[in-house]
């Protein structure tokens, strides 16, 4: 099965940093946000890109001229910037065979301004993903189905969202509670409310406050058959957990109702329909 993304595709469609091809290092971002420790995060979804290239913020209302004016009342002021892009970040075909199957970012409002998080590359076993999906559906639908990607969620298949720190102010503690949130919510969703923080805090709860996260950085959270989490960071195993709950809360997040990036879940439907 071929790829189903191309190198330009990830080039076009994604927002990360230069990393050295010599060095593996990546190269200072120009992201102009300054940093801040300790801020409370507050949800700002989706982006397009347009031209083949650059990514842009998704117009609002109350934007003027492709930028807002500030924030007034409880409205944020969007940050534009234009970051290199390497394409090694997201390779198309992984040493273990899973594929690119999308690719997105996360933003987050911080201090009034819309900043980009991280880049995320979501990848899989697309030969078992072939086989389920024939199985439960036959035929190829018209377009992508609700059903198509839940079977995703519930499978328990290899599945890996690879994610490139694109902000540079950040700290472990953030992610950790800026993930601990994410996932708590996708828990609440797929139990009819209920919260379950011990599960969700097993994840990143090992991950020490003395990892440097930098432009760069990679954190790699991996569902496994039987259904076990492993989360790395920086190359380094800081958990793994056996759950099948944790499993689907965590792929829900990227192709849930609801989705952090709702291009990147299209993405992936168009994925899903090219392997029947």
């Amino acid at each position: 099965m071929a790829a189903t993304a191309t190198v330009d595709e990830v080039i076009a469609r994604t927002e990360t940093v230069e990393i050295d091809p010599k060095t593996g290092v990546a190269l200072e971002s120009q992201n102009g946000a300054e940093k801040e420790n300790g801020v409370e995060f507050e949800e700002a979804n989706g982006v397009k890109c347009e031209n083949g290239a650059k990514p842009v913020e998704e117009p609002k209302e109350e934007e003027a001229n492709g930028e807002k004016d500030g924030e007034v009342n409880g409205q944020v002021k969007e940050e534009k910037v234009a970051l290199e892009v390497e394409p090694k970040t997201f390779p198309v075909k992984l040493d273990d065979g899973k594929l690119l199957n999308c690719i997105g970012l996360r933003k987050k409002s911080m201090l009034g301004l819309g900043i980009k998080i991280y880049g995320f590359g979501v990848y899989a076993d697309n030969e078992k993903l072939k086989d389920l999906l024939k199985s439960k559906i036959g035929k190829s639908p018209a377009k992508p189905t609700k059903e198509m990607f839940q079977l995703a969620i519930d499978g328990d298949f290899a599945m890996m969202v690879r994610m490139v720190i694109v902000y540079s102010g950040l700290t472990m503690s953030m992610v950790r509670k800026s993930f601990d949130e994410g996932l708590g919510a996708s828990i609440k969703k797929l139990t009819g409310g209920k919260k379950n923080e011990d599960l969700t805090n097993k994840v990143l709860g090992q991950a020490s406050d003395d990892i440097k996260l930098t432009s760069g950085s990679v954190i790699e959270i991996s569902r496994l058959p039987g259904h076990v989490l492993q989360a790395k960071v920086m190359g380094e195993i800081v958990s793994k957990v056996e759950s099948e709950l944790l499993c689907r809360a965590y792929i829900h997040m990227y192709l849930g109702d609801d989705p952090f990036d709702k291009e990147a879940k299209e993405k992936f439907g168009m994925s899903l329909l090219s392997l029947f």
